[in-house]
């Protein structure tokens, strides 16, 4: 069963909840989890996990669970996950303690896209989920937001160290989501009088002494204008201390940051660059493609307009030392970046990629690089520009200076990488992509 996995699929915002609860007493795991899976199955409809995972990966039904509950017993604890084959993609995990003593039980849900929940009804069935869970679980703190609003609002640690964040967790109102259950020890710490009085679309008092506070009718308009005045005001009504016209600039500058920008990205480097918005948090895209579109890389200066003779006596013997270089780069980087073997242009781009991810030239001993990946990344990108190019070697020996002529022009793929390695930025800035390009524009 093929599951749709998030990193797959196109970047988009997702809805995200988080369940803090604990087990009310000494309970087996079937019997905590009949609740939770009785409302999902009555709320999630179009959203229903298809597929179950513990050990094994089976197709979701009371029958698979409870093999896999077989399959943990005798552990501390259990962690179920569930998931869709179809779209929405749904990313859920059920953590449930042990049953020996009272424990810890956490829910956490990721469907995406976050438009799935544009619709007022599928958001009513959600929040009668989440209301009937907390109706049978004694649930601490619980939220559900556009992930990417949740990570500009500094979510989970909200300005604290981790380990500070950890222990205390949700002590004190630092956001407002747009779901939102607040645990009967918070409701106390802000009054419980004025936590009901929240104007908020809906504010209701639970069994346990929580509270379910849900903003909007919607989940996926919380930028828009109405939801965020609502926010704010909410906010404020909880946490009187706060000025209504500061978190509401806050919330529109979030806002803000999260209006999709159109790619126009330099074309020589646009193949490159294209791939990395999506390696930055969903909350940051949207500015990286805007410094993305602004970048300019520098204009090559690695060629000469007429080529230095060569100066080796056995050109036989030093190509094939430099075939060795390529040869163990290949062989080295392979299984990471798999068009190498094709030597094209479009496995220089992926090269780019690789080196950029891996943030190579700064994670890796200066000797190393220096020393052997740009001398062979040299070596490499020379007989790139030979095959597609239909250039020439024409070799010196100091290597630095081996050129490649290529129509009009005569390159130095070895200065080329050299400069390349030097630091991260340097991967943008004299990219392997753009030094393609600029002699192939060169070719006849």
């Amino acid at each position: 069963m093929k599951i749709l996995e998030f990193h797959e699929l196109p970047a988009e915002d997702r809805l995200r909840l988080l369940v803090d609860g604990t087990a009310a007493e000494r309970v087996a795991r079937e019997t905590q989890l009949e609740s939770i899976l009785n409302a999902l199955e009555a709320h999630a409809g179009e959203w229903m996990p298809d597929v179950i995972e513990g050990r094994r990966r089976r197709k979701y039904s009371r029958t698979a669970i409870s093999k896999t509950l077989e399959e943990e017993r005798g552990a501390g604890s259990v962690s179920i996950g569930l998931y869709r084959t179809m779209a929405p993609a749904l990313d859920m995990t059920l953590s449930l303690g042990g049953a020996a003593s009272p424990a810890e039980l956490g829910i956490s849900v990721a469907l995406q896209p976050l438009s799935f929940f544009s619709s007022a009804k599928r958001c009513w069935e959600f929040i009668e989920m989440v209301r009937a869970w907390a109706r049978y679980i004694p649930v601490t703190y619980a939220m559900a937001h556009g992930m990417a609003d949740r990570q500009l609002a500094g979510a989970p640690y909200f300005g604290r160290d981790g380990t500070t964040s950890r222990r205390d967790g949700f002590d004190k109102i630092y956001e407002l989501f747009w779901l939102n259950i607040f645990g009967p020890k918070l409701v106390e710490s802000v009054g419980r009088e004025r936590m009901l009085s929240t104007p908020a679309h809906l504010v209701e008092e639970l069994p346990n002494g929580s509270v379910l506070l849900v903003l909007r009718p919607t989940a996926a308009d919380f930028d828009s204008e109405d939801a965020r005045v609502a926010q704010a005001r909410s906010h404020v009504h909880l946490r009187p201390e706060l000025d209504f016209d500061t978190v509401l600039r806050t919330l529109r500058e979030r806002s803000a940051a999260l209006v999709p920008v159109e790619p126009r990205f330099h074309a020589d480097v646009a193949p490159f660059l294209s791939r990395l918005p999506d390696e930055f948090a969903i909350s940051e895209r949207q500015q990286k493609i805007a410094e993305l579109n602004a970048f300019r890389p520098l204009e090559p200066e690695e060629w000469l307009p007429v080529a230095h003779p060569s100066d080796v006596e056995n050109p036989e013997r030093v190509l094939a030392a430099y075939g060795e270089l390529s040869e163990r780069l290949v062989a080295a980087l392979h299984t990471k970046v798999p068009s190498m073997m094709d030597e094209t242009a479009e496995s220089l781009t992926d090269l780019d990629f690789f080196f950029w991810r891996e943030n190579f030239p700064e994670r890796y001993e200066r000797q190393l690089i220096d020393g052997h990946t740009a001398p062979a990344l040299g070596a490499y990108l020379g007989d790139v520009l030979v095959r597609r190019l239909g250039g020439t070697w024409v070799l010196r020996a100091k290597m630095e200076e081996s050129q490649v002529r290529v129509g009009k022009r005569v390159w130095l793929p070895f200065l080329r990488a050299r400069r390349y390695m030097q630091s991260r930025e340097s991967l943008l800035e004299h990219s392997l992509t753009q030094f393609f390009k600029e002699a192939e524009r060169y070719r006849s």
